[in-house]
């Protein structure tokens, strides 16, 4: 007789064992209608499952993040059953969720083309009217082998091959389709059907390079059409701001074969670089930060020691000089331990704040190389905080109102928190992560910051808060890191004299608030769609002359406010100045400042703003005092430059 507790503490018993999707109907057709899944003790099953035993259950809905989840895990399946109907010779591999979607991996000769996606998504379709019922069997882990064998999915046959003998297996089965699958699905097809299929990939069997190419095809699936309409939507708008692209555009960036995952900035790029950095290196400046450099290329045995080399070796570049094996360092971490340990470090002397713009290289598989999203060389705003542990709160507290404020002056105002605790393979004490969690904790709630609990996903040596940004069109992107670390101080042999006169172990902070400089410009140039404020912008003010009689008097505007520290430029081109405006519009030049005989004889200047709004007519005096106060503002309000 199973007592279940519900979400709102209502509790109901029931005289034999029961299943989820019963529960929901005695609670409510509505809630019958809805259920997907449930959630019992924790654990996320089919709405089919059987419950023998007291416990807590959730009804998972579309309303849901584990509900969006199913769907979207049970519409690969459905992609998988429209692809076998269309094109039976085709073997099925993997097909995980991934964010806003999913995707399957299929072995087949014939290469697909991207019109054949329409004709499996019709396929999809069909089956979702169908409304086949999605039922859960089990077998053991040799006979699933052999049944997969016989239906000729080899691929299937070898992932089975490599769980251990003992195991037990689901498999999920709708209509004439049969997949190896943890679950949990939707109970029938029909609850499916707000997708969409979005494109073609290549990609190596188990990310392999050494293995055959499969053909990956992604997709979208939503609780319901609305949804799927959104984000179609938000998908045009973010092919519109393709970081890429506005690059090529405004010529800001290239990257080339020659140097895979590695970025050519070009002038006006750089530009954009060096004011991002300088801005960090003020605030570091103001919240007592060292700033050092340390080498790119270290003696293998360091990252043995600090345990690096365990855990990122795939990811490494490898070097040798003189019988020596060396590493180019993918994290800037063991290097700051090293300007540590030199000389006697006193408590008196921590917080010790240890902050640098560190080149680093990661070995990153060249099939997720994304423009600036994803490379193999670049620069994180890295600093490593050594205190004491009666320390670590105070130091959280201040980098996250750091934090803060910085985002909102780069124009982001929605910024999401996580905590990441303790996981299951830690190092440490449970009495040290208990202070650790605290500090963390009491640093967040002290400031007011709304933060989601991540059981079990801190790092091996320390927990951490992690930073998100939700840039215009409702992209999330995560970005800035505080993590408590227990572990490399001692693997590196740092040490402190307390007031006791004793040596100690600092705890070590790692933060970073952009993370890397290189991905967070590119999310940048598709927050604002290359149309940075003004404070950003490579160009901020184009002196535009309509004829050749204004030329000298252009090139002077232009040469005093370059004098009063502005980013100005003239265009003196023979052109007419309908295409000059147009050109600069084109390049996001913030201000256009135009100049005619009329303004020559004044001493004036007509302004327009790239939007195309008239300012009318200002005196450069005038117009740099303006100019100085848009540039203040940052990306918090820009008013409407």
């Amino acid at each position: 007789m199973p007592e279940i507790m519900l979400p709102d503490g209502s509790r109901k018993s029931f005289p034999e064992p029961v299943t989820v999707q019963e529960v929901a109907a005695d609670i409510g057709p509505g809630l019958a209608k809805a259920a997907l899944a449930g959630e019992f003790n924790g654990r996320l099953v089919d709405v089919g499952y059987r419950i023998e035993q007291d416990g807590e259950l959730r009804i998972i809905t579309t309303r849901d993040d584990e509900g969006v989840e199913v769907i979207r895990h049970s519409t690969a399946h459905l992609m998988a059953q429209a692809v076998q109907r269309l094109y039976p010779e085709t073997q099925v591999t993997i097909g995980p969720t991934i964010e806003h979607g999913f995707y399957y991996d299929f072995a087949r000769e014939k290469a697909f083309h991207p019109d054949d996606l329409e004709a499996i998504e019709k396929e999809m379709q069909r089956i979702v009217e169908e409304d086949l019922p999605v039922q859960r069997s089990e077998l053991p882990r040799d006979e699933a082998i052999a049944f997969f064998r016989a239906q000729g999915e080899e691929y299937k046959a070898e992932i089975i091959a490599d769980i251990p003998a003992d195991q037990t297996l689901s498999l999920y089965r709708q209509g004439d389709f049969i997949d190896l699958c943890r679950g949990p699905h939707v109970p029938s097809t029909g609850k499916l059907g707000a997708l969409k299929l979005t494109k073609l990939a290549g990609a190596y069997w188990r990310g392999d390079s050494n293995n055959e190419m499969l053909q990956r095809i992604y997709g979208t699936a939503w609780g319901d059409k609305k949804q799927l309409k959104a984000h179609l939507k938000r998908l045009e708008e973010a092919e519109k701001r393709d970081h890429r692209r506005i690059g090529r555009q405004l010529g800001l960036f290239h990257t080339q074969a020659e140097a895979p995952g590695m970025v050519f900035w070009h002038d006006h790029g750089w530009r954009i670089y060096r004011l991002v950095q300088e801005y960090i290196r003020e605030r570091l400046v103001k919240a007592d930060y060292q700033e050092v450099h340390t080498p790119e290329v270290l003696d293998l045995g360091l990252w043995q020691k600090s345990g690096h080399w365990d855990h990122f070796k795939d990811n490494m570049f490898i070097t040798a000089s003189e019988d020596r094996t060396y590493a180019i360092k993918p994290m800037n971490c063991p290097c700051h331990v090293q300007i540590f340990n030199q000389g006697l470090r006193s408590y008196r002397e921590l917080p010790l704040r240890m902050a640098e713009f560190g080149s680093c290289h990661r070995n990153e598989p060249s099939g997720s190389l994304h423009g600036l999203m994803r490379v193999r060389n670049f620069v994180q705003d890295d600093a490593h905080i050594f205190c004491t542990p009666d320390q670590m709160a105070d130091e959280v507290r201040s980098f996250n109102e750091m934090v803060f404020d910085v985002y909102r002056d780069f124009g982001f105002e929605d910024i999401q928190v996580r905590l990441s605790t303790r996981p299951e393979q830690r190092v440490g004490s449970d009495d040290a992560w208990d202070r650790a969690e605290t500090a963390l904790k009491e640093a967040l709630e002290s400031a007011g910051v709304e933060y989601r609990i991540q059981p079990g996903e801190g790092a091996f040596y320390g927990p951490k808060i992690e930073f998100s940004l939700t840039d215009c069109i409702g992209r999330v992107w995560q970005c800035g890191t505080m993590q408590v670390d227990f572990s490399m101080p001692g693997l590196l042999g740092a040490t402190y004299i307390d007031e006791h006169g004793e040596k100690q172990v600092p705890v070590m902070l790692h933060r970073a608030i952009l993370g890397s400089v290189e991905r967070f410009i590119g999310v940048l140039i598709e927050h604002y769609a290359g149309n940075f404020p003004v404070w950003l912008a490579p160009v901020q003010v184009q002196v535009l002359n309509i004829t050749d009689a204004q030329a000298d008097y252009a090139h002077s505007a232009a040469k005093r406010l370059s004098e009063l520290g502005f980013r100005a430029e003239c265009d003196l081109r023979n052109e007419k100045i309908g295409f000059k405006i147009r050109e600069q519009t084109l390049a996001k030049v913030p201000f256009l400042l135009i100049v005619g005989d009329r303004e020559m004889s004044e001493g004036t200047l007509a302004v327009r703003q790239r939007d195309g709004t008239d300012l009318g007519s200002m005196r450069l005096d005038a117009f740099a005092d303006r100019l100085g106060q848009w540039e203040a503002r940052r990306g918090r309000t820009e008013a409407g430059a």
